[in-house]
């Protein structure tokens, strides 16, 4: 290499140290969230999904990801492939499912419980207020051997009843199959989540539903049954956020997913008409009011995963002394909670 092109590559080579000195060092957050383009929320047509359609809305994570998008699910299996195929980075997901997929292997890490009751039975008699009430009537079930239908046979051997021989349980795909099948009078009694519950009352207060199926009642809280039958706080530590994947491993994303997610809870609660059309919005079947009645019945409680842990356990237990294949055998150990 002669002199001329020796001194015009040591030029080339200062100018361009000059450059990258000069530009503004990038702080170590924004250098993390230029590498992820897109976050991945997924969750059921339900109340706890109802943050992460406000956190995407707000652009709460804006930060973290170029663009934030929500799935639905709609069966838990749907929810279970999300998990296993890892194609979510969190699921807002019923908790016994949550622990399942840990024990057996699944990389998932429970970052809070925000549910904490949202079932309750719909019923043509208003006089129904227990579960013993409902002995020898067909209850439509949504989720065979899932949430709804492990707290209703719960309960129900709370009291000395066979869910099994006791009741005629109608399964069902979803909750809204069995709101269908309520308001047009196949089924007296159905079993659902909110906001179907909510959505269930304000259809048959509408023509022409109310002249197909008159006279619904919000009738028993299973929340309100947990606390009577077990002696306990009458709330169920029942669905919350779990991480996926490498999203579990991201201690500054978890928080920054964590505290997000319980300001947009708080928004819902403290906005309940506001929330409505924010769900509706997104979820075409959703009527705003009934998103609205939704929020204003259900339990205003969060609490992180660690902080619910003794409430958890409770609830695994009592899971694993009747079916132990619903949370995967055992107790989840500390790498399950965030």
């Amino acid at each position: 290499m002669n002199a001329s092109t020796h001194f015009r590559r040591r030029r080339q080579l200062i100018g361009a140290a000059s450059a990258l000195l000069a530009m503004p060092l990038m702080p170590a957050r924004a250098v993390a969230a230029a590498s992820r383009k897109t976050l991945v929320l997924a969750g059921p047509q339900a109340s706890v999904s109802f943050p992460f359609l406000h956190m995407i809305d707000s652009g709460a994570l804006a930060d973290v990801a170029d663009k934030v998008e929500f799935r639905v699910w709609s069966n838990p299996d749907q929810l279970r492939a999300l998990a296993i195929e890892g194609t979510a980075d969190f699921i807002a997901a019923p908790s016994n499912v949550a622990a399942n997929l840990y024990n057996r292997g699944v990389p998932v890490k429970l970052l809070n419980i925000s549910v904490w009751g949202m079932l309750w039975l719909v019923s043509r008699n208003p006089d129904f207020k227990t579960l013993a009430d409902f002995k020898g009537q067909e209850i439509a079930m949504p989720f065979r051997a899932d949430m709804p239908d492990i707290l209703f046979s719960l309960l129900s051997q709370g009291q000395g009843l066979d869910p099994a021989k006791d009741f005629r349980l109608r399964y069902v795909a979803s909750p809204m199959d069995a709101m269908q099948l309520l308001i047009t009078r196949r089924v007296d009694h159905a079993l659902l989540a909110e906001p179907a519950v909510s959505m269930a009352l304000r259809k048959t207060q509408s023509f022409p539903v109310s002249i197909i199926a008159p006279d619904l009642y919000r009738s028993v809280s299973l929340q309100d049954e947990w606390g009577r039958v077990l002696q306990r706080e009458p709330r169920i530590p029942q669905a919350g956020i779990v991480a996926l994947g490498q999203a579990r491993q991201d201690a500054e994303l978890l928080d920054k997913v964590q505290q997000a997610y319980a300001a947009s809870q708080r928004w819902c609660y403290e906005n309940p008409d506001d929330c409505g059309k924010l769900a509706a919005s997104h979820i075409e079947m959703f009527i705003p009011e009934a998103v609205a009645d939704a929020m204003r019945v259900s339990i205003p409680h969060y609490a992180t995963a660690s902080e619910a842990r003794p409430e958890l356990e409770y609830f695994y237990q009592a899971l694993l002394d009747r079916q132990p294949g619903l949370v995967g055998g055992k107790l989840p150990d500390d790498g399950f909670y965030a």
